[in-house]
């Protein structure tokens, strides 16, 4: 098996590692203590074409296969992890749930400002009581002929409050259940169509994360994606893709705590020598290193896997499962690296911390990832 990477490959990681250094690193400590959108950090992305990797050159994307995206996203999510879940929200769920099922129309309309940066887009599924069971939409898609009639609620919506587009999941006939639900493209500014304030959370705060309301808002019929009935089966399909580029993300947290952690331990001294030398940390490193590097084959071969056309749902899975794992491993072992200094913000490793936790929780919790992976390898 070959694992190297190509020129190619090479040359998107060194921009992105370039960009997350030069761009991003600067201010992001602001950005989190006062939960500050990283508006013009955005559109830069865009300009670069982080935003829209994976989409055709014919709708203004990059072309890039999933291998290169993950390798932006870990190098991205290393310094920023605010900015990797706008990108990774934008790229795999947006930005390909479009281009792969929507219409030409759809993806003319939307794909060129979707990657240029110029508009923004979210993928609206979970409800308050709708989160990991995606078949429980009480989110109603009314048919009244040439437009649907929307109404419900809708929680915890990465780029809610900044999104231009957004796929809104829905059930249009209960009595089908899961085939009865459908997804459509509501774009701001529709009448009565409300943003929520902005949650105030642990981690990834400057990114806006909010709900969302809908009080009989008409969505032309002309902006469903894919045949009535289709929308559950398309939420899964983007999902499973995600995963692919929340596991990059975490893995990216991981390796940031821990190139931070071995760095401080080569200039920070106890008894006489830097704490490197100590075989206490020494094994700290080690374990660091070993899982990362495991959590890193896991991304790539969920990544090769969607770009060869195989089944990637275990292997997105499996990538989601352990890459969170070790992400808030690594990053609480960085803490303990720097002691006293690990639990200020300056030294950025508590906010990293503090971002590994959602990297367990969204695009399904730990437990759903076992779900997923346990009926694939039962199947």
């Amino acid at each position: 098996m070959d694992f190297q990477l190509t020129e190619e490959q090479l040359a998107v990681q060194a921009a992105a590692r370039e960009f997350a250094q030069t761009e991003l690193w600067a201010g992001v400590i602001e950005r989190d203590e006062h939960q500050k959108f990283p508006a013009e950090q955005i559109k830069k992305m865009g300009e670069l074409g982080f935003l829209g990797m994976m989409v055709s050159p014919e709708y203004g994307g990059g072309g890039m296969d999933t291998v290169s995206y993950v390798l932006a996203m870990e190098e991205i999510s290393k310094v920023d992890a605010s900015c990797s879940v706008i990108m990774s929200v934008n790229n795999s769920l947006v930005c390909w749930g479009l281009e792969k099922y929507g219409t030409e129309e759809q993806k003319r309309k939307y794909l060129p400002g979707l990657t240029s940066g110029e508009i923004i887009g979210a993928f609206a599924l979970s409800e308050p009581e709708a989160g990991s069971d995606a078949t429980s939409q009480r989110t109603t898609a009314e048919d009244k002929g040439d437009y649907y009639l929307l109404n419900g609620t809708k929680n915890w919506i990465t780029n809610g409050t900044t999104a231009s587009v957004y796929l809104v999941v829905a059930q249009t006939n209960p009595e089908l259940k899961h085939r009865g639900i459908n997804v459509l493209i509501v774009e701001k500014g529709m009448e009565g169509f409300v943003q929520g304030p902005k949650e105030n959370k642990l981690g990834i705060r400057g990114s806006d994360t909010c709900s969302l309301m809908f009080n009989d808002v008409k969505v032309p019929k002309e902006n469903r994606i894919g045949e009535d009935g289709f929308g559950f089966k398309f939420a899964m399909q983007v999902l499973a893709g995600g995963r692919i580029g929340i596991a990059a993300q975490a893995l990216g947290i991981a390796s940031g705590s821990y190139e931070l952690a071995l760095k401080y331990s080569k200039e920070r001294k106890a008894f006489g020598v830097p704490i490197s030398q100590h075989q206490a940390i020494q094994f700290k490193l080690a374990d660091m290193a070993t899982t990362i590097d495991a959590a890193r084959l896991l991304c790539l071969q969920a990544a090769a896997d969607k770009d060869a056309h195989r089944d990637y749902a275990k292997s997105g899975a499996m990538a989601k499962l352990f890459a969170s794992k070790t992400a808030m491993d690594s990053s609480v072992e960085a803490v303990q690296i720097h002691g006293g200094y690990g639990f200020v913000k300056e030294y950025h490793v508590e906010r990293l911390m503090r971002d590994a936790k959602i990297t367990q929780i969204y695009e399904g919790t730990s437990e759903i990832q076992k779900i997923v992976i346990s009926r694939e390898i039962l199947k």
